[in-house]
């Protein structure tokens, strides 16, 4: 499965592409090894949205959300986290999509790993991707959330952010999977703009962060 384009990031509207992201991998490929996971949920943030980081002006911090369609924007909260955003406007427009969660496809043990490192939570190693840990609640727990599938990619705001979804080490392929539900609901977390249904995620999965 070859990764998306140029073509598509830009072919699309934010709101759009947040829901096409359903079912389509994100992959990183690192020296240490490829981790990847099935995108389950996504947030929309588009021009005049009040909870948008391109809301009032462009800043240092958001800079990469004026970039290029198809640029990564990597931004930390709570000082610590990082959360990945796809970049789906042209250029000088800010507008992205949040990925929330993921379903891990590659690379169980380094995910685990990676955790492991940052929360000292004693994840348990996935000694074979064959097996079907969709039941294991350690499992589920890898990639359902912004600050952890970042972190269990190994994902850094310093290293990532402005990069190319096109032609860097991080991008996304797919879609991988299709003949599911989508569920719209509101988005997560938020002092504003709390009441657009701007969230999505695949009705059912195990790996969503919040029914």
């Amino acid at each position: 499965m070859e990764r998306l384009g140029a073509d598509y990031y830009g072919g699309h509207d934010t709101l759009t592409i947040a829901q096409q992201l359903l079912g389509c991998e994100l992959v990183h490929e690192t020296p240490e090894g490829i981790t990847a996971g099935i995108i389950v949920e996504t947030e929309g943030y588009i021009t005049g949205d009040p909870a948008c980081h391109a809301y009032r002006r462009q800043t240092t911090r958001n800079a990469a959300m004026f970039g290029p369609a198809g640029t990564l924007y990597v931004y930390q909260i709570y000082n610590h986290y990082n959360c990945i955003n796809v970049v789906t406007s042209p250029e000088g427009v800010g507008e992205a999509v949040l990925i929330r969660a993921l379903e891990p496809t590659e690379g169980f043990d380094l995910m685990a790993d990676r955790r492991n490192e940052a929360f000292k939570t004693g994840f348990e190693r996935y000694r074979s991707n064959t097996i079907d840990h969709s039941t294991t609640a350690g499992f589920r727990n890898l990639c359902n959330g912004p600050g952890k599938l970042t972190i269990a990619l190994g994902i850094s705001r310093q290293r990532d952010n402005n990069s190319s979804l096109v032609t860097g080490s991080i991008y996304i392929r797919g879609p991988v999977r299709a003949g599911f539900d989508m569920v719209t609901t509101t988005r997560i977390g938020l002092t504003q703009g709390v009441d657009l249904p701007y969230r999505y995620y695949i009705k059912g999965n195990s790996f969503v962060s919040k029914k």
